[in-house]
């Protein structure tokens, strides 16, 4: 039975491998296509686990966002002030400017009149390291500064969410080394401070 299984995706797999030939040379981007795959070999070795993790997420979730952010549970009994005074203090431990706070529930539960789940969005920013980033590419500006949003999700319970920045790190061309080490290093601090927020660690 488990051959037979095994068989059947095998059959699969060659049939999508035949029909994305066909489709290739029916509509003429085959050539351009396998030039464009030479470049994989300048990929940072991490790139196929990032995207295999990003897959597997997407693949669980049918949802792209989920597929693309870390998320920390915040320990039982902490507020979400709680949250914000420990995240503030790990940020200014580790010298990185808090720039920005959009308390978006409240702005929400303003214009509504209703109650809203508490969400607010906390942006970071090593503002030299943003701007190696975007000597480097300018699409980097798209993802900063970096964001941390605390959020109450529809059974009361707080979380921590930030992007996925492996992909951002590891997932094209190797990046410059200095720029690989400094982009590694805000990475480490996003993580302490949400690791140490959700756990309302001083």
């Amino acid at each position: 039975m488990i051959k037979l299984i095994w068989n059947l995706l095998a059959l699969v797999g060659l049939a999508l491998v035949a029909g994305l030939i066909w489709l290739m040379v029916s509509y003429d981007f085959g050539l351009q296509n396998m030039k464009d795959l030479s470049n994989l070999k300048s990929f940072d070795g991490k790139a196929a686990e990032v995207y295999m993790d990003m897959t597997k997420s997407l693949l669980a979730s049918g949802n792209a966002a989920e597929a693309t952010v870390w998320k920390f549970p915040v320990e039982e009994g902490l507020s979400a002030q709680d949250v914000e005074e420990t995240m503030r203090f790990v940020a200014n431990e580790h010298n990185i400017k808090n720039v920005g706070e959009l308390p978006l529930s409240e702005q929400v539960a303003a214009m509504t009149g209703e109650e809203q789940r508490y969400l607010k969005i906390y942006m970071f920013c090593n503002p030299l390291t943003a701007a190696k980033m975007v000597d480097y590419s300018d699409a980097f500006s798209a993802y900063l500064p970096c964001r941390i949003s605390v959020i109450e999700d529809k059974s009361g319970k707080l979380w921590l969410y930030t992007m996925n920045m492996d992909m951002m790190i590891h997932g094209g061309t190797s990046l410059p080394e200095e720029l690989f080490e400094e982009a590694n290093a805000v990475k480490d601090i996003i993580l302490d401070i949400m690791e140490r927020g959700a756990a309302g660690e001083f």
